[in-house]
């Protein structure tokens, strides 16, 4: 028997949402994050902004109920869209342990002692940016770059005296960068999966190149540039951060072990959480035996034998973070970091733009709001430029990359198969936009969770993304330009609304 309120309610036919429908929460939502913003700031991602998501998502199911959707639906479609992001929310968790028992260990005090003492401050951007691509493409996973190696970078930045936004606009232009270029990322195999038509997963990546290498070469020399400019005023606080590092830390080799587990676990494709936790916890097991006396002052309860204190501080670390006692407060500030805990108000705003964006696409409003972009688009430069606004677009009104992924590469597959134009010149755009720029809105997944673990709020590192930035731009221009932008049969669409069986079958699977 049915229960609650719903039953109650006879049934209504649901209506297809107008313009208005559509456009009624994405104006409340604008309304709602300027607001917030305004009033907190940078601060708005410690709850406000997280607020803001939930009001509008409730705004949202308020139209869908108009329509006709059942509360039954909207709330399985809210929860199916939460659900989707377990595997990131646990992937976040991890690195928050990670972050907490790497630095116990000595791990990230050891990049960073190594990194200022091997590279030159004129070159630290430079060097950053290209090492995080290097990884990147290792490991398949832009957000692994960012948690474990671009953490360090950031870590050196502060130590140094330079930008730790210009520090991690360059951690994420090569995290970025690698995470496109190689075959090992799940959204450089997911798309040409969705765009179809014979596209394979080589095609994409040959055809990305042209936009990612000269994006990447370009952000390269700005931050050469940055460098050079900043080096005059870093020598003295590199040579006081050495001195500070040598009297609270016992750096060696051995400390990088758990960075050396990591990469194997990458290397041999272990399941990201659990290739990350597993370092976590042989960083938290091997820190009593590298940093005695930082575990034993972080315990701070001599009544403990060492094998009870070396346990406590593992769970505490991976837990509510490590917190260092070395009496060097710019050290001690600098890697008291990390826990599980320190991630819960990036996952509460995570969890508050997935309900947003599983309710508007459940309800048709994303769609409907696509659906004029793809009729009015015209010449071969407008389409390809209605592709990278859509991805840009679904990211700052829905919230995830992958929202941002699937629906243009769905909305628009059948466009350009009927206009002759070839898949990967989609799947480029899809991911030109769709997943570069992900991380450039602090209400993303991407954008909360970089910011959340480097540490430095969207807004700061925006303007040093000049690779997420240039990528769509430079796709728009290829395509107004006719440059690089292949070519196929055009294909004619059947009345159901794919390709005809006479041009090849769609084989992208649901997501």
């Amino acid at each position: 028997m049915a229960e609650g309120p719903e039953a109650a309610l006879p049934h209504r036919p649901v209506r297809p949402p107008t313009m208005l429908d559509a456009l009624a929460p994405v104006v409340v939502l604008i309304a709602l994050l300027v607001t917030t913003i305004a009033l907190f700031g940078t601060g708005a991602t410690d709850g406000p902004l997280q607020v803001a998501l939930l009001l509008a998502a409730a705004f949202a199911s308020l139209v869908a109920f108009k329509n006709g959707h059942s509360v039954a639906s909207v709330a399985d479609a809210a929860v199916g869209g939460v659900t989707s992001a377990i595997g990131a929310v646990f992937i976040l968790l991890a690195v928050g342990a990670l972050i907490g028992t790497w630095n116990m260990a000595g791990t990230i005090p050891t990049v960073v002692d190594y990194g200022i003492r091997l590279v030159n401050p004129a070159w630290f951007f430079f060097t950053t940016a290209l090492v995080c691509a290097v990884v990147g493409m290792v490991t398949g996973s832009s957000w692994t770059t960012a948690g474990t190696l671009g953490v360090a970078f950031v870590g050196m930045a502060t130590v140094m005296g330079l930008s730790t936004a210009a520090a991690a606009g360059a951690v994420i232009c090569g995290a970025y960068f690698g995470d496109k270029m190689t075959p090992l990322s799940e959204t450089t195999i997911l798309v040409p999966q969705l765009v179809g038509r014979g596209l394979t997963v080589g095609m994409h990546i040959r055809n990305m190149a042209w936009t990612a290498g000269p994006a990447l070469g370009i952000s390269l020399i700005l931050f050469l540039i940055i460098g050079l400019r900043n080096q005059p005023e870093t020598a003295a606080s590199t040579e006081a951060a050495e001195r500070a590092l040598e009297g609270a830390y016992r750096v060696s080799v051995v400390c990088l072990l758990p960075l050396a587990l990591l990469v194997y676990f990458a290397a041999r494709r272990y399941p990201p959480f659990l290739a990350i936790l597993g370092s976590a916890l042989f960083a938290g097991v091997l820190a009593p035996f590298t940093q005695p006396a930082a575990v034993r002052a972080f315990v701070d309860d001599p009544s403990l034998g060492p094998v009870a204190t070396g346990v406590e501080a593992l769970f505490s670390a991976m837990a509510t973070g490590f917190v260092s006692n070395t009496g060097a407060p710019k050290v001690d500030q600098l890697f008291s970091r990390g826990g599980m805990a320190s991630m819960l108000t990036t996952v509460w705003l995570i969890l508050g733009a997935l309900s947003f964006a599983a309710v508007m696409e459940h309800a048709g409003f994303l769609q409907r709001l696509l659906a004029p972009v793809v009729a009015r688009a015209r010449s071969r430069g407008s389409l390809i430029l209605a592709v990278n606004a859509s991805g840009v677009g679904l990211n700052v009104i829905a919230g995830d990359q992958y929202v941002a992924d699937v629906l243009p590469s769905r909305m628009f597959r059948d466009e350009f198969a009927r206009r002759g134009l070839a898949p990967q010149v989609l799947s480029r755009a899809v991911e030109d936009s769709g997943t570069v720029t992900s991380v450039l809105v602090p209400w993303n997944t991407c954008g909360a969770y970089i910011s959340g673990v480097l540490g430095v709020p969207t807004v700061a590192y925006l303007p040093y993304c000049f690779f997420n930035i240039l990528s769509p731009l430079l796709d728009v221009a290829y395509g107004y330009l006719g440059f690089k932008v292949p070519t196929a049969a055009p294909e004619p669409v059947a009345a159901g609304g794919g390709p005809a069986p006479a041009g090849g079958g769609d084989d992208s699977p649901e997501h």
